[in-house]
């Protein structure tokens, strides 16, 4: 048991998978009998001896309490399939499968170590985070000759795109399908070389619309809007309020730190989710505060084949500190100090109808025109499958006659619908997501009435 004597769901341990085959894989051992020496604690501790291919058993122990794990397997996955293998067991909750204990030596000595750090980070397997941070003396001078430098660079690169972008425009859009998506690539690096990472994720969307089905030349005419309009801001930052100025280089990709006070308060987890390309895997954990009624998205990262460090298990609320980025309209924030244990939330969060939603995207697209989507709960909706092959999902009003086009499902939520169906079985409910210009993607879902949560990624 964890300190407040309640052990997670399902969902809420498979949330946390880095990957559908983590996801897979860790269900398997769940099901096993490959596991030997299992036990837990009222601290949040469990721990268990998992049989693999050598001669020795993986030995694997989560702190339900960060979470954090270890494990001594070679995965370089965060978490392992043996750590959600133990945990998809503890949550069982069946007497004799994992029982209350005290840790085993080797078990022990890692948690120990997880004391001694305190609340800080855990880096990958849950050692300690050892960071740069705080090692030594910062030089205010040297960090803004390095920033000078970055801002000539990426003024340079967006000079370069502006100019592009006006020969794209005078050979007309319908000759963007000839030079094929090597054009678009090489302009994409030609960012990267400036240290515009933001505008070189921007280059490459535009270079997959062209030839992309019907009307794609309208598409493509407004994403080379928007990026001619972010380009135009960056150049004219100066000018511009802090604010908005401090959104332009977000966007753009130039670094940012939080700034502010932190907000400390009862923070409900309700959806996590990664991305990855060639190089990066980005994960994104919505929370809301119950308390200060903010929305923030925490953004962790990983290198290529590896699982962000951060996971937090959907369905919980967990006291700490957010610190936001400065920007307008900016929903990010950093993860600091867990106060405590993870508890079970008290049902989901404020909601309205879907014409609200898309108010509230109204609204925040004053902020920052480059946002693609916002984090909403809709109330009270039903789900509604397509008729044909040409429809699409959409999510109706219970009470009203108007509903939101689901987003199509290849995104992070590609089984979401279906499973949405299946909570509601035709009746209303709570459904948290991200609402944007291309529809909506359900991130959770609630049955009516209910107050735990369905991980719908």
């Amino acid at each position: 048991m964890t300190q407040q004597g309640v052990r997670w769901t399902t969902e809420q341990v498979l949330a946390l998978a880095p990957d559908d085959a983590s996801r897979t894989a860790g269900s398997r051992l769940g099901a096993a009998g490959s596991w030997s020496g299992s036990g837990c604690d009222g601290s949040g501790a469990v721990w268990g001896l998992c049989k693999g291919s050598g001669s020795k058993p993986y030995r694997t122990v989560v702190d339900t309490s960060g979470p954090a794990y270890t494990c001594s397997c070679p995965s370089r996955k965060f978490p392992c399939k043996h750590a959600l293998g133990l945990l998809l067991r503890w949550s069982e909750g069946a007497e004799g499968v994992v029982p209350d204990g005290a840790p085993p030596e080797w078990a022990e000595q890692w948690l120990a170590r997880r004391g001694r750090a305190g609340a800080g980070g855990t880096g990958e397997k849950g050692e300690p985070d050892t960071t740069a941070a705080g090692s030594g003396a910062v030089d205010p001078e040297g960090a803004r000759r390095r920033a000078e430098r970055r801002a000539e660079r990426i003024t340079s690169g967006s000079v370069e795109l502006e100019q592009r972008l006006s020969d794209l425009l005078r050979g007309g859009l319908a000759t963007a399908e000839r030079p094929g998506y090597r054009l678009w690539e090489e302009t994409a690096a030609r960012m990267v070389d400036a240290q515009a990472p933001g505008l070189a994720a921007r280059v490459r969307e535009l270079g997959a619309i062209p030839g992309s089905g019907t009307g794609w030349p309208t598409r493509l005419l407004e994403e080379c809007a928007l990026l001619h309009l972010l380009d135009r801001a960056w150049l004219g930052r100066d000018a511009l309020p802090e604010p908005l100025a401090a959104t332009v280089r977000s966007r753009v990709g130039a670094p940012t730190a939080p700034r502010g006070p932190a907000i400390r308060d009862s923070w409900q987890v309700l959806a996590q989710y990664d991305t990855a390309d060639a190089k990066l895997t980005t994960r994104r954990i919505w929370v809301y505060g119950r308390e200060s009624g903010r929305s923030a998205l925490i953004l962790d990262f990983g290198a290529a084949g590896r699982a962000p460090a951060i996971a937090l298990p959907v369905g919980r609320a967990i006291d700490a500190d957010l610190t936001p980025y400065p920007g307008a309209g900016q929903v990010r924030a950093a993860l600091g100090e867990r106060h405590a244990d993870p508890v079970a939330a008290d049902g989901p969060p404020p909601g309205g109808t879907t014409a609200e939603a898309m108010e509230r995207y109204g609204r925040a697209l004053l902020d920052d025109p480059w946002l693609e989507a916002c984090p909403v709960t809709l109330t009270e909706v039903i789900p509604v499958p397509p008729e044909n092959d040409r429809d699409g999902w959409q999510l109706a009003d219970a009470k009203g006659d108007l509903a939101l086009p689901v987003t199509p499902s290849s995104g992070p939520a590609r089984t979401g619908p279906w499973k949405l169906l299946s909570v509601s079985g035709g009746a209303p409910v709570t459904v948290f997501g991200e609402c944007g210009h291309r529809g909506f993607t359900p991130l959770a879902v609630w049955p009516e009435g209910g107050v735990e949560a369905v991980a719908l990624t």
